[in-house]
């Protein structure tokens, strides 16, 4: 089962890394993912890519802008054609990314796990419930833009996934890793990074476990009676959360969202969120009737709440130093080429320096 481990909040810059940038970027990225998975094996990569914390290290040590909406596509973007060098060695593989490519992440996927021999259907489906979650489940006016998808040969996967609020010129980054017990749909996330939203439908929390139950009750009924309710509704003077919800619905134009509901006559609230056609509009047309006409609540609660090793792309804190990423590359290449020919020395100097930046 999967958990959500955190999401981040990251302000809209416009830009790209330049190309003298971006070819460092990966070939620190490899040797970086080279030397975790020599010490720490796959696993641990990504239960480390999936940590937004360690993410946005990694990205600030890579040198890109430690405050920017760029960081993360960059970050996987540098990390996803390292892989595409090493992924085959380590058992490591990552598929999606910006834009168009995040709608690729399903054929990559089964594309590797065909190569590997593994079962493509449950990374898949991971894949798109991760993005169906973040984008339908959890609105909080985040359009997601950017997907990228992370897994081994043994079936771990993390996502690291990114939407967008132009208004107030914000990025919100979700992380999920497949480790634990909990499911896609209860309480998701185990640790958050981010600002509060004013208004947020949360149909994940472990308080709208009501509305969860009603609601494919709800879908499996018929698609004309569905849309009476949502008119009456929309007549009446509600107060303001409610109205603010029911504003941007139509309920003639959700009634053939509510014939596929009605026809997959799905079982419990997950596999109502995997209909095709079932977003964020549908769902919430679908809470507002399970809170106010069956007493079902939903939840409005938002779950939200190393620049200086090489530099930033921006100047901040300091212009990037080739000369000082190109020896920190170098030296990472000769640790890791030289542990396996079994000399670890240089490897154990570097565990041990890593002693003195250890919080007490």
């Amino acid at each position: 089962m999967a958990v959500r481990t955190g999401y981040a909040d990251l302000p809209l810059h416009g830009g790209r890394a330049p190309r003298w940038l971006f070819a460092r970027m990966v070939r620190l990225s490899r040797e970086i993912l080279l030397l975790l998975a020599e010490e720490f094996g796959t696993f641990e990569v990504l239960r480390r890519l999936s940590d937004p914390h360690w993410f946005q290290a990694l990205g600030c040590l890579l040198g890109f802008d430690w405050h920017s909406s760029g960081l993360t596509t960059t970050t996987c973007g540098a990390l996803k054609e390292a892989l595409k060098e090493v992924g085959p060695e380590l058992g490591l593989f990552a598929a999606g990314g910006k834009g168009a490519a995040s709608r690729q992440t399903p054929d990559e996927i089964t594309s590797w796990a065909e190569k590997l021999g593994i079962e493509a259907a449950p990374l898949v489906y991971a894949s798109r419930m991760s993005a169906k979650v973040d984008s339908a489940a959890l609105q909080d006016a985040f359009q997601i833009y950017h997907h990228t998808f992370f897994f081994d040969q043994n079936g771990n996967w993390c996502v690291v996934q990114q939407g967008m609020k132009e208004s107030v010129h914000l990025a919100r980054r979700y992380h999920w890793f497949s480790a634990g017990l909990q499911s896609f749909v209860v309480e998701p996330h185990s640790g958050v990074v981010g600002e509060k939203s004013s208004l947020v439908l949360n149909l994940v929390a472990k308080e709208a476990e009501p509305a969860r139950t009603v609601i494919p009750e709800l879908a499996q009924r018929p698609p004309d009676h569905l849309v009476r309710e949502l008119s009456h509704l929309k007549s009446l003077k509600l107060p303001e959360r409610h109205a603010l919800l029911l504003s941007d619905i139509n309920p003639r134009r959700l009634e053939s969202v509510f014939l596929r509901t009605y026809e997959a006559q799905a079982e419990n609230f997950e596999a109502l969120l995997g209909v095709p056609g079932l977003g964020a509009k549908g769902l919430r047309a679908l809470a507002l009737l399970s809170e106010l006409v069956y007493g079902a609540p939903a939840s409005f609660r938002d779950p939200a709440r190393f620049s200086f090793a090489h530099g930033g792309k921006d100047g901040t804190p300091y212009p990037v130093d080739r000369a000082t990423y190109d020896k920190t590359i170098a030296v990472l290449e000769q640790a890791i080429r030289r542990a396996r020919l079994g000399e670890r020395e240089e490897l154990a100097a570097l565990r041990r320096l890593s002693l003195l930046f250890r919080s007490p």
